[in-house]
């Protein structure tokens, strides 16, 4: 077979050589041990957790090391393509705080390696099969969906891996001559990698290769022997092969992917070794996972779980910060330790590592994201909350957008309950942190809750008359709690909740009650902050009408 005419033959177009593609794109100058990163997601318009978990570890072993981080648009599957995807991508990763040094932008690329978008890069791929052809790597192959179901079928009968290898490469062998005439025929063909694994052997002859890889150490498994495809009909390279191309031109050093690729790993390492290149370093992560109902660990799931899609935390009003925090709790297995030793440390001051890693499924918990959010908001001013929150309902929610006409008033409003000894932990997200703010706005105001049990319907006017004809708005916190206690008493409410725990045939109820009437009047809530507090941020008028409107 004289393959560089076979070369010449399906690729006449393709002049460049892979000698000029290796001086388009030389060896990265960079420091001495950096690494080199990327994220290549694929615009099918839902980019989930997944995505953001591995671009955190891109982003750090890049940055950490001195080195350089990309983002690489994968969208050689046409039929998967959603019309604005790539934005939806670019905006998502960025509100989360993940910042690339070069690749795929709103504004176009930036960056000396691209183009960055796989479909842009046809040439290239199509040259780099031209070598393989050249030299007898490669061949291509004339089966037709029917001919590969009739196959897939025997196989299956026969209980035989599945693929194309072996006596069931068919067009493996074609001479020239029969190359020629199929094309001339007008048939359509893919390019299929020529493996060198022996589909024959089984048991302990099968030979088997070894992958250090930085998360789970030393892997072993048997060698590629499938002819896969790296060209399709259409002369769009498939995953496996553009991957190969790009993360070798584009000099990229480390591989961070899921799990779900590990079957793959073989032809992989077997592309790369028929082109010639060292392999860079995989990382393969494990697979985000939740307890289900029973307390059982399964793969979070697009279809039922809301939370693996990265629109859930933009929706709910998530702050990048938090979300960032918690997934180093579940990328680094001490990352929580060094947390409680450097509370007050940025969090890029932690040194992350992949050795830390878990290799057996990483438990994701809403309800510990949402605890790392408020220790994670606590931390942030007031000011910072505001132009969060503001940002958010900008997007999200611009019905409520009045609220932050008076900045010092909701500032006030978030800092409630901050500052103290033992402060509260009352925000969350956006979404919540509005729902539970609410009532220091007249239009946003509801009666959530009853009022207490313990007190008669006809005591609470009476209670809520007696507060305000004591209510002095400069009394502070002392005073105005005397004032309550002293009302409590004078209609039979104990002035302690032991006194009324101890007797309570001798109470209606105690102080307690009495001031949780005056509490849901005011917020329409049975549960929150210091009323004292709410009623300095609420002012004097708004009190004295909340009040007043409910006797």
């Amino acid at each position: 077979m004289d393959y560089k005419k076979l070369g010449d033959l399906l690729f006449p177009n393709i002049t460049k050589t892979p000698e000029d593609y290796e001086g388009m794109y030389p060896k990265r100058e960079l420091p001495e041990g950096a690494k080199v990163t990327r994220l290549g997601p694929s615009p099918t318009g839902f980019i989930h957790l997944g995505n953001l978990y591995g671009a955190f570890v891109d982003e750090r072993l890049a940055h950490q090391s001195g080195g350089l981080f990309y983002l690489r648009i994968e969208d050689t599957d046409d039929k998967r393509y959603v019309e604005g995807a790539v934005e939806i991508i670019i905006n998502s990763l960025k509100f989360f705080g993940i910042n690339f040094d070069e690749g795929a932008t709103m504004d176009g690329d930036i960056g000396r390696y691209g183009d960055y978008t796989q479909s842009h890069r046809g040439e290239i791929y199509q040259c780099y099969a031209k070598k393989l052809i050249e030299e007898g790597k490669a061949y291509p192959c004339f089966l037709t969906e029917e001919e590969i179901s009739e196959i897939r079928e025997k196989q299956e009968a026969e209980k035989l891996n599945p693929g194309i290898y072996g006596q069931y490469a068919k067009c493996r062998q074609l001479s020239l001559e029969e190359i020629e005439e199929n094309i001339k025929a007008g048939k359509p063909y893919v390019i299929r990698l020529k493996s060198d694994g022996n589909p024959d052997q089984t048991g302990d002859d099968v030979r088997r290769i070894k992958v250090e890889d930085a998360i789970r150490g030393t892997l072993e498994m048997p060698e590629n022997f499938q002819d896969v495809v790296i060209l399709k009909t259409t002369g769009i390279p498939t995953y496996h092969f553009a991957h190969v191309v790009d993360d070798h031109l584009m000099r990229t050093t480390h591989v961070v992917r899921g799990a779900e690729w590990l079957p793959s790993l073989p032809i992989h390492v077997e592309l790369f070794e028929k082109l010639g290149w060292e392999a860079p370093v995989y990382c393969h992560t494990a697979q985000l996972m939740k307890l289900d109902e029973e307390g059982n660990k399964r793969k979070l799931s697009k279809r039922k779980d809301p939370e693996l899609s990265l629109d859930y935390y933009r929706n709910q009003g998530y702050h990048p910060a938090a979300v960032r925090e918690y997934l180093l709790t579940i990328l680094n297995s001490n990352f929580e330790e060094w947390r409680m030793d450097n509370p007050d440390e940025p969090i890029d001051a932690f040194e992350f590592t992949t050795d830390k890693m878990s290799n057996s499924g990483a438990l994701f918990d809403l309800n510990k994201l949402n605890d790392i959010s408020k220790d994670v908001l606590l931390k942030l001013p007031a000011s910072e909350i505001f132009d969060f929150l503001k940002s958010w309902a900008e997007e999200f929610k611009p019905e409520i957008i009045h609220i932050f006409d008076d900045r010092a008033y909701l500032e006030r409003i978030l800092d409630l309950g901050r500052n103290d000894n033992k402060p509260r932990k009352d925000l969350i997200y956006a979404q919540q942190i509005v729902e539970f703010i609410s009532y220091f706005f007249d239009d946003m105001l509801k009666i959530e809750d009853e009022m207490p049990a313990e007190v008669p319907a006809e005591d609470i006017p009476a209670i809520l008359k007696a507060y305000l004809e004591s209510y002095n708005h400069a009394d502070d916190q002392s005073q105005w709690f005397d004032k309550i206690r002293s009302i409590a008493t004078e209609m039979g409410y104990a002035a302690k909740p032991k006194d009324f725990k101890k007797h309570p045939e001798e109470y209606k109820g105690h102080v307690g009650h009495v001031s949780t009437v005056i509490r849901i009047a005011l917020m329409g809530r049975a549960q929150s902050p210091d009323v004292w507090e709410i009623q300095q941020i609420l002012g004097e008028e708004r009190t004295r009408e909340r009040i007043g409107s409910r006797i």
